[in-house]
This record gives C-alpha cells, structure tokens and sequence, in this order.
C-alpha cells in the first residue's frame, strides 16, 4: 500500500512540475502548521506577494511567506522574533492559546520620501491577538489584541513593539478606507457580546473608537475572521463560521457604507467542504488578494482529514483558490481540492530576497561557526536563554541544547510556567517524509537524563525516542546502577504505554548515534536508532498513528529535546546534549 501512494504521489507531483503550461497547481500551497492565512499582493516590491499565519505558542510566532508565482512559497522572516516583545508568551496556559489569526496588510504613503532597497515606500500592518485561552470568555484578560508594522518584511527584527489595544475578542482585521480612516475589525463569540464588531483605531496609539456591530453572519456556530474589503462602490464583509471543523464556510455580506446596513449573499456559503467526501476538509477562514493581472484569488485554511476527520497531524494548513469577481457582482469561489486549475501564473518564480527555505525544501543543516539557527526552526513557548548553542568551543558545526528540568510534557501537560522546554523543531510538511538526527549521549551522566527526537503536536500530543539513563536491577546478567536505554513513549491526550529497550551489545553510552524518524505511510511514523556509523545496525523501537497526533489548532514539528525529567535537584542546563547532522527529507504529499 505505501509503494502505491508513493508511486501514484510522485506521478502527480511531476505532472505538477508543468504549471506554467496549463495553469494547473496543487494544494496546499503551504503545507504543514500554517492556519489561519492572510495573504496581500504588493506591486512596489517586485510584484510579490506575502503571507501571514497563526503560531499559536510557537516561537518565533507569525512566519512570513513570500512569492513572485503564487506556487514556490519561501520563508523571509518571523513578525515575532524577539523574547521581548511578547514575554507574557512564556506563560500561556493550554495548547489553543498563543498567537490568533494574524491578519497582513500594506499601506502605500506617497508622503514617504524614503524608498526600501527592492521595495515601496508603504509600510506593512499586522493587527493579532495574543490569546490566555484558560481564562473565561467573558474576562477581558483573556485577549491581548494588539498591532506590529514595518517597512522591510525581509528583515524580522525590523517589526514594531506590540501597539495595544482595548477589545473582547480576536481575529482582528484592519481596513483603511479612502479618505484614510483606519478601522479594526475582530470577532467574538455572541453568547458574550455581539459576533462582530468594527471601530476606527489609531495606529500610533492603540486608541480605538465606539464599537458596532455591522453583521453577524448567516447563523452559524462562531462567526469570526472577519476582512473588509472596498470594490465597485460596496463595502464587503467576509466572515468565517461553522467553528474550525468539518462545517468550516465562508460567508460574506455587503453594503453601501461601511456602518451598514448589510445585505447578505444570496449564494452563502461561498466556500465550503462540508458535507462533502473530499480529502481537503475543514475549509474556512479565507482571505481575498488580487494578483499582478487583476484576477482574484483565495486564500483558507482546511485539514488534509477527509469526512472522518480523524487523521490529520499536520493539522490546518494553506489552501488557494481561483475567485471570479466580477463588476458590481459578488464573488464566485472554485471548491478546494488537491490539484486545481487557476488564473494564469506569473512566470517570475524565484525569491532572491530572504534567509529561510522554500516551503518544499529539505533539510541539511550542519550549523556552522558563527550562524544563527535558521529562521524556519521553532520552540513551544519562548526559550529559556543560552539553550541553543551554534557550534559553541569544542563542538563545531553541532549544536548544543542544555537541558531542562520539564521534559515535553511539562507540569500538567498545558503549562511551563515560564520554565521552559529544551526542544527545537521544525513544521513537517510532507505527508512522507525521512528526518533523521546524529545525537552524542556522553553527557548524560545521572538517572533519567535524556536526549531524543519528538513528534510534537502539543504537550498532550506528541511522541518521543529518547536516549535515558535508567537503573537497572542487580541480576545475574547485569551490575547495580544505571545505565542506557532506548525509551519509546507518548502522549495521545493521555499518556501512552512506554517501552524500554537496553542498548544492543557494542553499543555503549560514548557511541555516537543517529535517530530517525519517517512518516512512512500515510497514517503511521515509524521511530528508529542506532550507531551513526553503521547506518545497517539501526532498529526500529516504536509506532505511532497520525490519528494520535491529529487534535486541536496547530500541527506536528519534529526535531530533539534533552531533559531530566523533573528529577528533584535537578536544574535547567544539567547536561549538555550535542547534535548535528540535522536532516529532513521529503518524500511526497497525499492530496487526493
């Protein structure tokens, strides 16, 4: 069976590799933990256009997207980079809450004498929400929202600090109207305050005007991602509802003036995959975008789940899809599928400009003297400081993690309190894929020390191959005191029962090791080890199914932890664990 879906997934993706032809693309367009997109197009910098996603309690928060072809997708920077300019990140309690639905727009200043190297003179806004999703819906504590610009996207540490602002809710919009009122769009829940709401706001100071409420949908569950948009004399809004499942739609309105009143769609749901037996599922919280030959597109998030909505660890990913929008009329949404035909392609499809991979690049990172981690590699909540070593004294091109006292399941499963996590990933995106890690467990040196490799989802969620040093009991085959095992175990929302494997004979706690881990069909990862230079000695130590990463808001990163499993006494840094050779391989997406 995975020799069929190889097969036929690699016959799909090279008939893919002839888009500029018959304008044929495929979905998603980025794969992986990429929810909640908001897309623009910005002609005074090269004709390229951007994208934003949710992070939730990813650090860095917010990637950045950029492409001149809207297919070939390449990571230029993290809006949240800095530790600073969100410290209360480090204390979120429960998996949902983090970074919300962060919505991107440009605004041209002709005033603006300045001009970017290779950009315009307009800035770039985005207005997000910073979400304690443990604290009740009606405590306004619950929601940090709050605005970040800059003038070069490419360089991250060019965003703003954080502008705050006063509302009750999330998934915040802006929209700048002709005569250049600036206005705030966000969402809420209206078993609390009405659905949506919309205010004028001052930038600079995060002041905002009377709230009201211009429409609250069609009467389904949740009515949020709210965007506006002007065109031919109307004011559109575009909402999504139904809640993030299987009844995920888009909904949209329109009126003469932006205060209302607002007259439905006759043809709502413009967009859905509900009730449907497609593979793309979930589709929902679009976002609108003109391209370099005026044709419109969508851009949503949908789950790769099928109608059975069980197995989907990469979990909400970007979608695109044509939109005809014609004069005066309402826009016509073409339903998401795997392999779609859309307007026609730029024929410009490389990004000279930024530091981070493309979306469909590997791996073969070697984390050389004086570099920084690549931008494309994250941590669950902010990282405690001088964790992450670069090829430090006596460890060229490795990296270095210092322990931590929490391993991945932390306190209670939902929350650090600001303790921290050692662990560093990155996004799978692939349905098949081969990571594979050298690791040199020399360092550990007292019981439950441990260094490994995690599919992580979210505290509750992941699975994990460690290297640990256990007792071991006083037998005729083996001496008092501790000694190394390989340990497989997980959580699956509860914890999973562990396995125990004693190192192989010639194997000894000195010898450099590699680990693997490979989605090796479309519903199973395999986990593996063994001596880094005997590659054919490697065993395979423990399975998981994707249906048990599959849950909740974000998506699976895979990459090493070291920790000594809250052992009393023990400190964050106890060991250090040295790694390299870091390397991921895709192997092809499952998207029909």
């Amino acid at each position: 069976m995975a020799n069929t879906i190889l097969g036929s997934t690699f016959m799909l993706l090279g008939c893919l590799a002839m888009v500029s032809a018959n304008n044929t693309y495929s979905n998603p367009i980025l794969p992986g933990f990429h929810p909640d997109p908001s897309c623009i197009f910005v002609p005074s910098w090269n004709d390229t256009y951007f994208c934003a996603s949710s992070s939730f309690n990813a650090f860095p928060g917010i990637p950045i997207h950029a492409s001149r072809d809207l297919q070939n997708w390449k990571l230029i920077g993290n809006a949240i980079s800095k530790p600073d300019m969100l410290p209360r990140l480090a204390t979120t309690v429960k998996h949902t809450s983090g970074i919300w639905a962060p919505t991107l727009r440009y605004q041209e200043d002709t005033n603006r004498g300045h001009q970017k190297s290779g950009g315009g003179k307009g800035r770039f806004w985005i207005s997000t929400t910073l979400v304690f999703d443990d604290r009740a819906s009606d405590d306004l504590s619950r929601w940090d929202n709050f605005v970040i610009s800059t003038d070069d996207p490419f360089d991250s540490d060019s965003w703003t600090d954080p502008v705050h602002f006063q509302f009750g809710g999330y998934d915040t919009s802006l929209f700048w109207d002709d005569d250049g009122q600036v206005y705030v769009t966000g969402s809420h829940e209206y078993k609390v305050w009405p659905g949506i709401q919309t205010a004028t706001i001052d930038l600079q100071t995060g002041q905002t005007g009377p709230w009201e409420n211009p429409w609250n949908g069609t009467g389904g569950l949740a009515p949020e991602g709210p965007h506006i948009y002007k065109k031919d004399g109307y004011y559109y809004l575009m909402l999504a509802e139904g809640g993030t499942g299987l009844g995920h739609m888009v909904t949209m309105a329109r009126s003469r003036g932006i205060h209302g009143p607002y007259e439905p769609a006759p043809h709502n749901p413009l967009l859905t995959n509900a009730n449907t037996t497609a593979l793309f599922q979930t589709v929902g919280h679009a976002d609108l975008l003109q391209d370099t030959h005026g044709n419109w597109w969508a851009v949503a998030l949908s789950t790769r789940s099928g109608p059975d909505f069980k197995n989907y660890p990469m979990g909400r990913e970007t979608v695109l899809t044509p939109v005809t929008w014609s004069k005066g009329d309402w826009p016509i949404f073409q339903p998401v599928s795997g392999v779609e035909s859309g307007w026609k392609f730029s024929s410009e499809s490389t990004l000279s400009e930024g530091e981070g991979p493309y979306i469909q690049a590997a791996d073969h990172l070697h984390f050389p003297p004086n570099s920084a981690l690549p931008l494309h590699l994250v941590h669950w909540r902010l990282p405690t400081n001088d964790t992450y070593l670069v090829s430090p004294h006596g460890h060229a091109n490795s990296l270095v993690l210092r322990s931590s006292v929490l391993n991945l399941t932390s306190f209670d499963g939902i929350s650090t309190r600001g303790e921290g996590q050692t662990f560093i990933g990155r996004r799978q995106t692939d349905s098949l894929f081969t990571y594979t890690l050298d690791v040199n467990p020399s360092n550990l040196h007292e019981e439950e020390d441990e260094v490994g490799v995690s599919v992580f989802l979210v505290e509750t969620y992941h699975f994990d191959l460690g290297i640990v040093l256990l007792s071991q009991s006083d037998g005729a085959d083996t001496s008092p005191g501790i000694a190394p095992f390989f340990r497989f175990r997980g959580m699956s929302g509860v914890p999973v029962t562990e396995t125990l494997f004693p190192f192989p004979p010639g194997v000894s706690i000195n010898t450099p090791l590699s680990i693997e881990v490979k989605a090796l069909n479309w519903t199973h990862y395999s986990f593996a080890a063994g001596p880094r230079d005997a590659r054919h000695l490697m065993q395979t130590y423990g399975f998981a199914r994707g249906d048990q990463l599959s849950w909740g808001f974000t998506g699976t990163l895979v990459g090493p932890y070291a920790t000594t499993n809250g052992r009393e006494g023990s400190e964050n840094g106890a060991f250090e664990a040295v790694v390299g050779n870091w390397t991921y391989i895709p192997q092809g997406q499952i998207i029909n």
